[in-house]
């Protein structure tokens, strides 16, 4: 089993070809394959951790994708947010979220806090 440490771009590249043709393989867990294939993916993780920084979800977008998950409509927010008007100005970042928004909104939906105190990007 000749594996090596993942170092450049191109040994990433690599490596997520293989484990792509591995995954389509779809081996048992214990076989050589299967071991491969996890020690592989193991590998991948620890180089895009350290690489491939992860950013913060926008605010906005984070809501929407919490109502596009939940089946949610801007009626679902009123309580969170006010009435529709400012929800949809919020949702079109006219209008930023207010503290107790933020509570509300992490409260209900369960968006972490962070993400909601976080800068909006301007639409």
């Amino acid at each position: 089993m000749d594996i090596r440490p993942i170092h450049t771009e191109a040994d990433y590249k690599a490596t997520l070809k293989e484990i792509s043709a591995l995954m389509e393989s779809d081996p048992d867990l214990g076989t050589p394959e299967g071991d491969r294939l996890d020690i592989l993916a193991t590998l991948v993780q620890a180089y895009e951790a350290k690489h491939i920084p992860i950013t913060a979800p926008d605010p906005v977008e984070a809501i929407k994708f919490r109502m596009d998950q939940s089946g949610l409509s801007v009626k679902d927010l009123e309580p969170m947010i006010g009435k529709s008007n400012r929800v949809y100005e919020v949702l079109s970042r006219k209008r930023p979220l207010t503290l107790a928004m933020i509570r509300r909104l992490h409260k209900s939906l369960g968006i972490p806090a962070d993400v909601l105190i976080a800068e909006t990007i301007a639409g």
